[in-house]
């Protein structure tokens, strides 16, 4: 591989990680710490603590950013907490 190869094999390596989407979820008055918390580990394969952090912050901030990648894994993942009654949106 010479040095233009590999400068673009680079570029595209940054390229999909600039690509990379969010889902952000957002606070509301109706669901329940242990409720987010479940939801978050079944949607986004979070860990308890990881999930439980995320609620926190979710609470005193007003949204945080709960999984990162690409669109088509997000999709999904958003899906099931929508139908779960959270609010979040990729971004």
């Amino acid at each position: 591989m010479d040095f233009q190869e590999k400068g673009q094999e680079e570029l595209l390596i940054e390229e999909d990680i600039l690509k990379q989407n969010e889902i952000v979820l957002f606070n509301d008055d109706v669901n329940t710490f242990d409720h987010v918390i479940d939801t978050l580990i079944y949607a986004c394969d979070h860990v308890p603590e990881q999930a439980e952090q995320c609620a926190i912050l979710v609470h005193y901030k007003g949204k945080c950013t709960v999984k990162t990648g690409s669109y088509d894994d997000l999709k999904p993942r958003c899906s099931k907490l929508l139908q779960a009654g959270l609010s979040a949106e990729i971004i």
